[in-house]
């Protein structure tokens, strides 16, 4: 089974129901074999690229993409995740495949990778 990784970009909504999923979702995680890579805060923003910088980014590693997909359907949880779209604004949620170096990124786009 190959990881995938879930990057979390957010502001923070004006309310406590990101608190609320923040108590539980550590769990839920886990169960679906998920684990917190990172956690972090706006430092600054050094590129433009049309997407505003989020106040939040949190990076899960997930033990593959049907765990991912178990944590967003398992019943059981039915009632986290409205938690965490309505304690959020400006969410974005973009999963990417595990790499072991970019050499098939680079491949596939046709770019010749560095010798060595």
């Amino acid at each position: 089974m190959a990881a995938l990784y879930a990057l979390n970009l957010f502001d923070l909504a004006p309310n406590d129901d990101y608190r609320a999923y923040a108590r539980r979702s550590a769990q839920a995680v886990a169960e679906h074999h998920g684990r917190v890579v990172a956690l972090g805060k706006l430092a600054g923003a050094r590129t433009g690229g049309g997407v505003r910088p989020r106040q939040a980014m949190i990076l899960v590693e997930w033990e593959s993409p049907e765990a991912f997909q178990g944590f967003i359907d398992d019943p059981a949880h039915a009632d986290l995740h409205p938690l965490r779209e309505s304690g959020t604004t400006n969410y974005l949620w973009w999963t990417y495949d595990k790499l072991d170096d970019l050499r098939p990124l680079l491949a596939a786009a046709g770019a010749q990778p560095p010798a060595g």
